[in-house]
């Protein structure tokens, strides 16, 4: 653990609260993406399968397990509780063409060829792109709200955290992770251009839009 590593995992944990209370409190999921919550459910659940076999710690539980019951609170408020709500003809994306490639680069390239490490390194690879959808309805509408902005920006920022990490990490412990850093390196790209939008125009008020 280190610093750059806790501030991702709170900036995490933020943007997950930041979604599910403005889920909630505007009883909405109007500019929220369903298909990149069902990518995000299926991240956290490839992933942490590993807490049935093994125990880190209590911090590492405990945020594992928020991650996977958070995914599918909210993918339960968006499909059943508030589903009059969600914008089916605009959230299009084809998730299939981004689930099937991860899942095929897994098999091909990992550090070890088991079911768990397969479906973790699977989950890497998927977390890389599974903002995409959520990015693409923002330019299909033309607009986001302030709190799907700072929900994105939370969410930017811990991957952006995360690679500052691995820095840390390869410095002071010679230790690193490629496939980790170059998964996590793709999905900071994808946010690059939303950073700098919401920088320059949303911490200023204004609405933010991205082109079409």
């Amino acid at each position: 653990m280190n610093v750059f590593r806790l501030l991702g995992d709170l900036s995490h944990l933020l943007a997950i609260i930041i979604l599910l209370l403005k889920i909630w409190r505007t009883r909405s999921c109007a500019g929220i993406s369903g298909k990149s919550q069902i990518l995000f459910a299926i991240v956290y659940t490839t992933r942490y399968l590993d807490l049935v076999t093994t125990y880190i710690s209590a911090y590492n539980t405990f945020m594992k397990l928020i991650f996977i019951v958070a995914s599918y609170a909210t993918l339960y408020l968006m499909y059943i509780k508030f589903k009059a709500t969600y914008d089916h003809n605009h959230d299009t994306f084809r998730i299939e063409f981004l689930i099937i490639p991860a899942a095929a680069l897994a098999l091909l390239i990992n550090h070890d060829f088991t079911v768990l490490e397969i479906l973790w390194t699977f989950s890497i690879y998927l977390e890389s792109v599974a903002i995409l959808p959520q990015l693409f309805l923002v330019s299909k509408t033309g607009e986001a709200e302030s709190i799907t902005s700072h929900y994105l920006f939370a969410l930017g920022s811990y991957r952006a955290l995360y690679l500052l990490n691995w820095v840390y990490r390869y410095m002071v412990e010679n230790h690193h992770d490629l496939i980790a850093i170059v998964a996590g390196a793709v999905q900071t790209v994808l946010y690059c251009d939303f950073f700098y939008l919401y920088i320059t125009k949303v911490l200023k008020g204004k609405k933010l839009q991205l082109p079409a």
